[in-house]
């Protein structure tokens, strides 16, 4: 349990303290790349092609998905950028409440994105900061000590969780403006996709992601009181 409090508390700070938003810079790279390999999970989902991915330093990035698979897998593609960090938050809480369920989760994440590094990235800066995530993560599980890959899990687990209100000027904007250009928004093109208005796609995914930590957090605690009652029980 504390380990949650502390990733909120440091989560918290970055955007208070002094110089806290150059320390929290990784941070909303790590978000912007859960975020671009949402759209492209999504895009695999409803049969369609995840073929590129480039971030840049300002921190946006720019996913390409082929592959017409009609309006609402459009939305869907479109939604698995904005939602995909609050599910991934949800399965990092749920993997931080073990040691070992941290150490694999950390493993598996390093693997998977060396192999995205190597065969979907098309940026040089996506290239480095995403080969430095990968070997971060896999020395992480391998050489830290256990609170300090459940405490790494768990921060990063939050800071994916509050993602989409850290930068949350983004749900109710119909222009997405990245270093490669500027593109309709991910809401707009929901919009687009399902005729409603782009905010209220914004208001939807802001309150999935919502309900997802908080999700997340309930099984996390949940899983805390059925081992305590497991060790009294013993």
């Amino acid at each position: 349990m504390w380990l949650v409090g502390l990733s909120i508390g440091v989560t918290g700070l970055l955007y208070v303290v002094p110089y806290g938003r150059w320390v929290g810079y990784p941070l909303l790279l790590i978000s912007t790349v859960v975020h671009e390999l949402g759209h492209g999970v999504a895009g695999w989902l409803v049969g369609a092609r995840f073929d590129s991915f480039r971030m840049y330093a300002d921190g946006s990035g720019v996913a390409l998905v082929t592959g017409d698979e009609g309006r609402l897998a459009r939305a869907f593609v479109s939604a698995g950028g904005l939602c995909g960090p609050a599910v991934l938050s949800a399965v990092a809480l749920v993997m931080a409440r073990r040691p070992l369920g941290a150490r694999v989760f950390l493993l598996v994440m390093g693997a998977a994105l060396a192999v995205i590094d190597a065969l979907l990235v098309r940026s040089l800066f996506a290239l480095l900061f995403i080969g430095a995530l990968a070997a971060v993560a896999i020395v992480i599980a391998a050489k830290a000590p256990d609170w300090g890959s459940q405490l790494t899990l768990s921060v990063l687990a939050v800071q994916l969780g509050l993602s989409v209100f850290s930068r949350g000027d983004y749900l109710f904007t119909d222009v997405a403006r990245t270093s490669a250009g500027d593109f309709p928004s991910d809401v707009a093109n929901m919009s687009s996709a399902l005729f409603l208005p782009y905010w209220f796609w914004g208001g939807a995914c802001g309150l999935f992601s919502v309900a997802m930590l908080a999700l997340g957090v309930w099984l996390f605690l949940r899983g805390l009181r059925a081992r305590a009652r497991a060790s009294a029980d013993g």
